[in-house]
């Protein structure tokens, strides 16, 4: 299962996100789960899309995406392994 996080360089909230999401992925619990970052100023399309929504959250499920909600620049590690269990990882 892929977590896809849209980012773009130099974007602090989407460095602390995916900081964040390398230290729950880190776990056993979330051993199956690959992280793809997409940098959004690579592709037009991505960047009309999420410019001014990054850092933006999906997972991808049998070659379909589904936007997860979007959370705080506060949310914890922890609260984001919750998250993740909500959304089936």
């Amino acid at each position: 299962m892929y977590l896809i996080l849209y980012a773009k360089p130099g974007c602090h909230l989407c460095e602390g996100l995916q900081e964040k999401l390398e230290q729950c992925l880190h776990q056993e619990d979330f051993a199956g789960v690959e992280l793809v970052v997409r940098d959004i100023t690579t592709r037009e399309d991505w960047f009309a899309a999420y410019q001014y929504e990054i850092p933006v959250l999906a997972r991808e499920i049998e070659g379909k995406e589904q936007i997860l909600p979007r959370p705080s620049p506060r949310t914890s590690p922890r609260q984001l392994e919750k998250l993740l269990r909500k959304y089936g990882f």
